[in-house]
């Protein structure tokens, strides 16, 4: 596939590496001195966005009115996210978003939600803790609103997220259930920035000829 990047940061650069290593062609990157309405994306097969909060939902808006498909995973820019559903419809485009791309991660999202459920007729609270480099500009991430999110629905509270930011930390999440005589604690722990790039990797080469509005689970063939 052509691809282009939206985002020449850490998140964009390791992308580059690993597409261009499964055989991908990275036709353009934008960046702040080169942003993306002034890339070319006649001969793109697919987009995928790492930029900032503030550029993520324009850099969106423009693939998609040039017929690109989108993989997103910036956050922070959430509030405008039905907005984006309307003008895949509009375009009918393809977007997918992802506030994680860490199949791991993922996998988190689904274990913590069946363990919410297990105990929908105990007493306990939900606490969830996460933990980021200095240099992330969201609090509390993406992925730690997605878990309250997900959690809410089922205990009809919103659960309370701390959020810290730490040197050389790429990524933590934690998952506490606090009962009246026992806890239950689930982790994931980013090792690696190469968990993300290849999930919008997979990601991407999944969404390759498709149409609509999709997420990971998509991917990963989760079905509730």
């Amino acid at each position: 596939m052509n691809i282009a990047i939206f985002g020449n940061g850490k998140m964009g650069q390791e992308i580059s590496s690993l597409a261009k290593s499964r055989g991908h062609v990275i036709s353009c990157v934008s960046s702040s001195k080169n942003p993306a309405k002034k890339l070319n994306l006649r001969n793109i097969d697919i987009a995928i966005e790492f930029s900032t909060p503030e550029t993520a939902f324009d850099n969106i808006c423009y693939a998609l009115q040039n017929n690109v498909p989108v993989i997103c995973g910036t956050t922070g820019w959430e509030e405008n996210l039905e907005e984006i559903k309307n003008k895949c419809k509009i375009h009918k485009g393809a977007f997918l978003y992802a506030s994680n791309f860490s199949i791991g991660m993922n996998i988190l999202f689904e274990i913590s939600q069946k363990i919410a459920s297990l105990l929908k007729n105990e007493n306990y609270k939900i606490q969830i803790s996460e933990t980021h480099h200095k240099s992330k500009k969201d609090a509390p991430s993406g992925s730690a609103k997605r878990l309250a999110n997900d959690l809410k629905t089922i205990t009809k509270y919103s659960p309370l997220i701390n959020s810290y930011r730490e040197k050389n930390i790429i990524g933590e999440h934690i998952v506490d259930f606090d009962l009246l005589y026992e806890n239950i604690q689930i982790k994931h722990n980013a090792k690696n920035r190469k968990i993300f790039a290849i999930g919008a990797i997979i990601a991407a080469e999944w969404i390759n000829g498709k149409q609509g509005f999709f997420n990971m689970k998509d991917v990963l063939n989760i079905t509730n």
